[in-house]
């Protein structure tokens, strides 16, 4: 992969190693598969410079990153993963009217969202956070159901992607934010990690009418070659509660 990339811009060797701090050996050895796992400063200094030349496609970069064991090490930020977001991707969230539909990320930030979600989320899409609203917004209160088991399971939650990922950049000034919250410290000190929900079922209530509903929860990860494993589409399928009974609308 290194050999052909750096052959499509007719760069030698030898220019290649001196621009990225390296020895011509060492590029030698990568191209031929003698060096398993490169540092992330050499790789990073590699696509640079071949990237300053002609510019990487999202594929490429990746797949380069993937060949020397290094992936995606830190999280794009909202705005990043916004912009993967393309017109025909939001028109797809319509067309699954009247089901909840929404592009989050792994962090629970939500980069787009149809009609219903926004109505049965009031609120959620400006606050984009998942825990910020639950814990800053009163409306969360107001249409969830269960919200302090909706808010436990996704404490729990974070502290699992927290000690999964391996990236605290964000992390720490997340955590900070949350803190001022006493029920988000309460239940963080509680040392508890999840990494789902135990039911699929999420219980709310109409903002305004206060009629019941639940939501029938599905998770599917979304191809995206820039942001591998980070975009996700939920979708919540309603069940309306009349009389006592639950049924489709």
């Amino acid at each position: 992969m290194l050999r052909r990339l750096r052959d499509a811009r007719g760069v030698s060797r030898e220019r290649l190693a001196f621009n990225a701090g390296v020895s011509a050996s060492y590029i030698s050895h990568l191209e031929k598969g003698d060096r398993g796992h490169p540092t992330r400063e050499v790789v990073d200094a590699l696509l640079r410079y071949l990237d300053r030349i002609t510019p990487l496609s999202a594929v490429e970069r990746r797949h380069l990153l993937d060949l020397a064991g290094l992936g995606v090490s830190e999280f794009p930020t909202v705005e990043q993963l916004r912009a993967e977001i393309t017109a025909d991707m939001r028109r797809a969230l319509d067309l699954h009217e009247p089901n909840l539909a929404a592009y989050v990320d792994t962090r629970w930030n939500v980069l787009a969202c149809n009609e219903s979600y926004a109505r049965a989320f009031p609120g959620l899409d400006r606050d984009i956070n998942i825990l910020r609203w639950f814990l800053g917004n009163e409306a969360a209160r107001e249409v969830m159901v269960e919200w302090e088991e909706e808010v436990r399971l996704t404490v729990h939650w974070l502290r699992g992607l927290i000690a999964s990922s391996g990236d605290t950049t964000w992390s720490v000034e997340f955590l900070a934010e949350l803190g001022r919250f006493g029920l988000f410290r309460e239940m963080w000190d509680e040392g508890i990690a999840a990494y789902g929900r135990p039911r699929a079922t999420m219980r709310l209530r109409e903002q305004g009418s206060g009629r019941r509903f639940d939501i029938a929860v599905q998770l599917f990860s979304v191809f995206n070659a820039a942001y591998p494993s980070q975009i996700q589409i939920f979708l919540g399928i309603p069940s309306w509660h009349e009389g006592g009974e639950t049924n489709r609308p």
